[in-house]
């Protein structure tokens, strides 16, 4: 039954939307009304490292690693992240095509490192695919997740360096993005040296998994929080409390952290 159910939501057209709204002086990327298509391809089984639909990082001896986690199988539901009473616990829901999660990547996510090898918080990032109709029919959106997944399954611990090249290099949105041959060899540059990476991008082998995860986001509860569904990218989250602050004010957000993490002692920078 479960699996039926993941084949009827892959061949549903999902309603949502990205348009760009002012709050407080603040640019937000916000759910309206734009068409994303389901994909046709069979989800089979998730990647693995990504048993809460994120992959989640930790810090270790002065490090950042990604946790392992068995594969979700075909049909599978997520198993939700154990909160962890010692760490600030930061959840991030983004697209890599979001601009504005570009913004928090740029600005936010060296303190958050930091933070993270210094054992005091937790980093679980969720590529979702919102904007794939911002790359003129190359779906973009979910060819990069699915890149970021080839690479959680096959080269986990150059996750995090291939999320941040994806970062680095984003393409504009109302361009055909990256092809498949740039995403493996960002992938490769990234520390990503499994040989089973590169046909695993270029198969798309993930693209159904990435649908799946973002009509989860969307339409399911959001674990370890009070949200009902993902309606903004980025998304975060700290220890259940979403942020709305300045994408770019790293001051904020590490007092945000402070007020409502469970880890200590995070500073400004």
């Amino acid at each position: 039954m479960a699996r039926e159910r993941a084949r009827a939501r892959r061949r549903r057209t999902r309603t949502l939307g990205i348009a760009s709204v002012v709050v407080g002086g603040l640019a937000v990327a916000a759910v309206v009304a734009v068409s994303v298509a389901g994909s046709e391809q069979p989800s089979g089984p998730g990647p693995r490292n990504t048993a809460s639909d994120g992959v989640l990082l930790r810090g270790s001896r002065g490090a950042i690693v990604t946790v392992r986690t068995p594969a979700l199988p075909d049909g599978g539901a997520p198993i939700p992240t154990a909160q962890d009473p010692a760490t600030t616990d930061i959840t991030v829901y983004a697209d890599y095509l979001c601009p504005y999660c570009n913004q928090f990547e740029a600005d936010q996510m060296p303190q958050i490192r930091q933070w993270v090898r210094d054992g005091t918080a937790t980093l679980e990032l969720h590529p979702i695919a919102l904007l794939d109709r911002m790359s003129r029919g190359s779906d973009y959106s979910t060819r990069s997740a699915a890149a970021a997944a080839c690479v959680a399954d096959h080269d986990p611990d150059a996750f995090l360096a291939f999320d941040t090249s994806l970062r680095a290099h984003q393409p504009s949105e109302g361009t055909r993005g990256l092809t498949d041959d740039r995403l493996v060899a960002l992938a490769e540059q990234a520390g990503a040296t499994d040989d089973d990476v590169a046909g695993c991008i270029t198969r798309r082998d993930f693209a159904g998994w990435v649908a799946d995860a973002t009509e989860r986001a969307v339409h399911d509860a959001v674990p370890n929080s009070s949200l009902r569904g993902i309606t903004s990218t980025p998304t975060v989250i700290v220890d259940g409390a979403q942020y709305d602050g300045s994408l770019t004010d790293a001051a904020a957000f590490a007092a945000f952290a402070r007020q409502h993490g469970d880890g200590h002692g995070h500073g400004s920078s």
